[in-house]
C-alpha cells in the first residue's frame, strides 16, 4: 500500500523563504517551463544561487488552492543522470528532496521522448504532477491524447495546459495542491533484468534518504558520481557494499548499464503509451500554420538559414540595434534631453556647492550626473532595450534553437557545438550573463572555450550598438572591424579546438515549432531584462565615476592614462584615447560610451576608427565579466585568459593599423 504525501512546507534549502508549499518546475530545455513559471508566479520572481554552487534558480510566490507556497524554475534537463552543470544542480535539487511537489513540464507533441524523465521522477518517490504543455500545437499536429487513461497508469495527475494563453493554469493550481494529499506514486518496473537489478540493489540501501532509494540505485547502477558521493554518505559502510554491489549488477548485461537502463525505459514509456497516444489527420492546418511548418525545417537547411541568418542578423543588429537604438535613440536622448534639459538642470542644480570639486563631482568631466547618468541612461539604456527586444523575438519565435542546429557543424571545428550558440548569443546581450550561461555546456573544454571566446570577441549589446552605431556610414571601416572580430573568434576557436585537451563536444537540443512572437510575451521579457540590466549597470556607472572623479583629483588618472598612452600611440590613436581602455576596464559597455564621445568630438579619422573600434572590441574584459569568470573557471584559468587577451587584442590593433596606413 503506498503512503501518503505530506506537504508540510518548511523552510527551503535552496531559498530560506518562511514556510509554504515548495513547487519544483522540471522539464527537458524549450518545453515552455518559463512560460509555465511566470503563469504560476505572476511578476513576484526573483533569483539566487543554489548553494554551493554558481548555477541560478529562479523562484517566486505563487498560491494553490488558497495555499502560499514558493515556485522554483529548475534548469533544464533530459535525464537525472546529469552531463552538465546544470543539469547537476537540477538533480540535487530533486535528489535533497528540496521540492514537496515536482511538476513535470512536458511537450505535449513529443510524448513518446518526454516521459522517460517522467519514469525517473517516479522513482523519487515524491509528490509528482505532469503538466501536458503546449496542447494546443499537438491537437494541430492531428495528435489525440487521453490525459485520464495516462494519469491513471502512471498513478500521478496529468493536466493539459497551454502556458502561453493561460489554458488549464487553474486546474494545474489544482492539481499541485491535492498531490500533496494522494498517495505517493509506485517506482516504476522494468525487464530484461534491469528491474531485478535495481530491486536488488536499492534492497542494500539500508540508510536514510530524503528521497526513495530508488532513484540513488538507478543512478548507482549507471555509475552517477553525484549517486556514489550521496550512498558514501548515507550509508553506515561508507557505500562500499553498494558500490561494489552497483559494479557487479552493471556488469551482467551485455551492454553499459546507461544504455540497458535508457531501453528499457523507452519500452516502459511505450506500454504507457499505448491507446493513450494516437496519431489522426490535422484536425486544422490553416495557411499559416503550414508556412511556419515549412520555413521552421527550411530554416535548419544550409540553403535557407544561412541567407535568413545574414538577413536577420542585418535587420535586427546593424538596423534595428545599431542605427535605430545607437543612432536614433542616442542621437534624441544625447543631444536633446542630456544637452538641453538634464545636464543644465543639474549645473544649476549644484552651482551653489562651496567648491570646484564637490561640483566636479556631480557635473565635472567625471561627474556621476554628466558622465555617469549620461552613459548609462542617454548612450547605454536604449542600445540594451533594442537589442533585448530583439533577442525576445527571436526567443519567443522558436528561431535561436534553428540558429544552433545551423551552426553545429561549424562551431565542432571550433571546439563548440551548436548548443553554445545561447550563450554566445546571449553574450550580445551580457557577456557577464552569458560566462554565466556556459555551465549548460557539457564538457569543461567546450565551457573553457566558450568563457574565452566571449571573453574576447564577443561584444556586449552597449558595446555592439555603439560601434555599429558610429561605423554605419563607414562600410569599409564596418568591413574591417567585422573581418577582424569574426576572424579572432574563428582563429582562437580553431586553435583552442586543437590545444586545449578532451573529448570533442555532443549536440542534442529539442527543436520547438516555429511561432508567430507574442507582443505580451516579448514585452515582458524585454522590460524584465530591461530592468534587470539597468539596476546593475546604473550603480556600477556610478560608481565608475565615482572611482575616476578620485582618481582624478588625486593624480592617480592622469598617471594611469600616462602608462597606457604608449600602447595606445603605438595603434596610431591620439594620446586621450588611453582613456577609453581604462573606462573599459571598468566596463565594456562604459569605454565604448568613450569611443562615442571621442568620436563624436572629432578627433579619429576612419583607420583610427576601425582601429580602437577592433582594439577595444578584443580588449581585456569589465570587472563584472572577469569576476564571473573567476567564479565559474576559477582564478588560474581567468587570469591566464586575461594575459592572454591583453597582449594579443593590442597586437590585433597593431596590425590592422599598419596593414590600413599601407593600403590607404
Amino acid at each position: 500500500m503506498r503512503s501518503v504525501a505530506s506537504c508540510h512546507g518548511e523552510a527551503s534549502a535552496v531559498t530560506g523563504w518562511p514556510r509554504g508549499l515548495r513547487v519544483a518546475l522540471v522539464g527537458a530545455p524549450n518545453v515552455g517551463k518559463s512560460a509555465l513559471f511566470n503563469r504560476l508566479t505572476g511578476r513576484y520572481v526573483t533569483v539566487s544561487n543554489y548553494p554551493g554552487t554558481s548555477v541560478e534558480i529562479a523562484r517566486g510566490a505563487g498560491t494553490f488552492g488558497g495555499v502560499a507556497g514558493e515556485v522554483l524554475d529548475t534548469p533544464g534537463l533530459y535525464s537525472l543522470l546529469a552531463t552538465s552543470d546544470d543539469e547537476r544542480v537540477a538533480q540535487r535539487l530533486l535528489l535533497d528532496g528540496t521540492a514537496d511537489v515536482v511538476v513535470h513540464v512536458v511537450d505535449a507533441k513529443n510524448l513518446p521522448r518526454m516521459l522517460a524523465l517522467t519514469l525517473q521522477l517516479l522513482e523519487l518517490g515524491r509528490p509528482l504532477v505532469i503538466a501536458l504543455n503546449m496542447m494546443d500545437e499537438a491537437e494541430r499536429l492531428g495528435l489525440r491524447l487521453f490525459p485520464g487513461e495516462l494519469a491513471r497508469r502512471l498513478g500521478v495527475p496529468v493536466v493539459p495546459v497551454v502556458a502561453v494563453t493561460g489554458w488549464g493554469i487553474a486546474e494545474l493550481r489544482s492539481a499541485i495542491l491535492h498531490a500533496c494529499t494522494s498517495p505517493v506514486p509506485l517506482p516504476p518496473v522494468y525487464g530484461n533484468g534491469v528491474g531485478t537489478a535495481l530491486g536488488r540493489l536499492r534492497g542494500r540501501l539500508a540508510g536514510v534518504y530524503p528521497v526513495d532509494p530508488a532513484a540513488f540505485a538507478a543512478l548507482l547502477l549507471q555509475g552517477d558520481a553525484n549517486a556514489q558521493a550521496a550512498v558514501r554518505r548515507h550509508e553506515r559502510d561508507g557505500g562500499r557494499w553498494a558500490i561494489a554491489a552497483a559494479r557487479d549488477l552493471a556488469s551482467g548485461f551485455d551492454a553499459p548499464a546507461p544504455y540497458r537502463v535508457a531501453v528499457e525505459r523507452q519500452r516502459a514509456v511505450e506500454v504507457l503509451l499505448d491507446r493513450v497516444l494516437l496519431a489522426s489527420p490535422p484536425r486544422s492546418r490553416a495557411y499559416e500554420r503550414r508556412l511556419l511548418d515549412w520555413l521552421g525545417r527550411a530554416l535548419g537547411r544550409p540553403a535557407v538559414g544561412v541567407p535568413a541568418l545574414a538577413v536577420v542578423l542585418y535587420v535586427g543588429l546593424y538596423l534595428f540595434v545599431g542605427r535605430f537604438g545607437g543612432g536614433t535613440l542616442v542621437d534624441w536622448l544625447e543631444h536633446v534631453a542630456f544637452d538641453r534639459w538634464i545636464s543644465p538642470f543639474f549645473e544649476r542644480l549644484v552651482a551653489g556647492l562651496p567648491s570646484d570639486a564637490m561640483r566636479a563631482l556631480f557635473v565635472g568631466e567625471y561627474g556621476l550626473l554628466t558622465l555617469g547618468l549620461r552613459y548609462a541612461v542617454g548612450i547605454i539604456l536604449p542600445i540594451v532595450g533594442a537589442f533585448f527586444l530583439f533577442f525576445a523575438v527571436l526567443e519567443d519565435s522558436g528561431y535561436l534553437p534553428r540558429i544552433a542546429l545551423l551552426v553545429d557543424r561549424v562551431f565542432k571545428r571550433l571546439g563548440l557545438s551548436g548548443r553554445a550558440v545561447i550563450p554566445m548569443v546571449l553574450g550580445f546581450a551580457c557577456d557577464t550573463m552569458a560566462t554565466m550561461v556556459t555551465r549548460t555546456l557539457e564538457t569543461r573544454r567546450e565551457r573553457v572555450l566558450a568563457t574565452l571566446l566571449l571573453a574576447l570577441a564577443i561584444p556586449c549589446s552597449a558595446q555592439l550598438g555603439v560601434i555599429l552605431a558610429l561605423m554605419a556610414g563607414q562600410p569599409l571601416v564596418l568591413g574591417v572591424w567585422i573581418a577582424a572580430v569574426v576572424g579572432t573568434f574563428v582563429l582562437v576557436g580553431a586553435v583552442g579546438a586543437r590545444v586545449l585537451p578532451g573529448a570533442p563536444p555532443l549536440f542534442h537540443m529539442e527543436l520547438p515549432p516555429l511561432r508567430v512572437p507574442r507582443a505580451g510575451n516579448v514585452l515582458v521579457k524585454t522590460y524584465t531584462r530591461m530592468q534587470w540590466y539597468f539596476l546593475e549597470v546604473l550603480p556600477l556607472f556610478l560608481l565608475a565615476s565615482i572611482l575616476l572623479w578620485i582618481a582624478d583629483q588625486t593624480g592617480m588618472l592622469a598617471a594611469a592614462v600616462a602608462g597606457v598612452e604608449p600602447a595606445v600611440a603605438a595603434l596610431g590613436l591620439p594620446a586621450d584615447a588611453a582613456r577609453i581602455f581604462l573606462f573599459g576596464f571598468f566596463r565594456r559597455d562604459y569605454g565604448a560610451a568613450g569611443l562615442y564621445d571621442l568620436n563624436h568630438q572629432g578627433l579619429l579619422d576612419p583607420v583610427q576608427l576601425a582601429v580602437a573600434g577592433v582594439t577595444l572590441t578584443l580588449f581585456v574584459p569589465c570587472i563584472a565579466q572577469f569576476l564571473m569568470m573567476m567564479k565559474e573557471r576559477g582564478a588560474k584559468t581567468a587570469l591566464a585568459m586575461l594575459a592572454f587577451i591583453t597582449p594579443f587584442a593590442f597586437g590585433v590593433g597593431f596590425l590592422v593599423n599598419i596593414v590600413l596606413r599601407w593600403l590607404r
